[in-house]
């Protein structure tokens, strides 16, 4: 099953427009010079957000975890003129790598680096967000959702990673982290100022969207949570 995922993810990559070499030259040195270079954004992940960032056009666009960049250069890439990227990181020991790409891009005066922990420099970000990337520390999820739902613009899009943590969200038994998560997409799901999609992409990916109706609770009023409809169970084949 492994190896049969393998096929297609590569497949799937050889069938899409390839990054650019920049953002090849910064996957080679994240391998090479970090502890842990599966926290990078991969290749078809950072299309994808690129792409909705294309999609989207976002104003401002908010990054919770940075690591050395990937992500942030695919979502700015997308960026209109005139918009902007604030991503936010609380380890200064990748940021040299971090600028060294951001200027090789040419995308300096679109990405601002805010070292810091989010919930300390969000609530000091005066604009308002049409597309937020959450990626930072799994225990945090709820905090951070929290922090920005109230910052979003009507029928922006919140994207969060890792919601699936190797699939163990599946099992009956989980462990803290593992629970963590599960307890973060069932208060997406119950949230009834989003509507959301679920991607089983790499780690799992959340496609969160903010509904536009008045009232939606969005720096405001807070609606009733969704109630899920009872499932009729099927019949057993006899």
């Amino acid at each position: 099953m492994q190896r049969s995922l393998r096929n297609i993810y590569q497949y799937c990559a050889a069938h899409s427009t390839p990054p650019s070499e920049v953002l090849h030259e910064l996957d080679r040195e994240t391998h090479l010079k970090t502890l842990a270079p599966q926290m990078m954004t991969g290749p078809l992940q950072g299309q994808l957000l690129r792409f909705i960032s294309l999609w989207v056009k976002p104003k401002f666009a908010l990054e919770i975890g940075t690591f050395t960049g990937y992500g942030s250069i695919c979502i700015a890439e997308g960026l209109p003129p005139g918009g902007m990227l604030h991503t936010i990181e609380p380890n200064r020991e990748l940021e040299y790598i971090f600028r060294k790409y951001v200027e090789k891009a040419g995308l300096t005066d679109r990405i601002q680096l805010h070292q810091g922990r989010a919930e300390e420099i969000i609530p000091g970000l005066a604009c308002t967000f049409d597309l937020v990337m959450i990626d930072g520390g799994k225990q945090d999820y709820s905090q951070h959702y929290d922090l920005v739902i109230d910052k979003m613009n009507p029928g922006g899009i919140i994207l969060v990673d890792n919601v699936l943590w190797d699939g163990k969200v599946t099992q009956e038994k989980k462990d803290k982290d593992t629970m963590l998560i599960h307890q973060f997409n069932e208060k997406i799901q119950a949230d009834a100022r989003v509507e959301n999609l679920l991607l089983p992409l790499r780690d799992g990916l959340m496609i969160i969207r903010v509904r536009e109706f008045e009232g939606s609770g969005v720096r405001g009023i807070t609606p009733e949570p969704r109630t899920p409809e009872p499932r009729t169970p099927e019949p057993p084949n006899l």
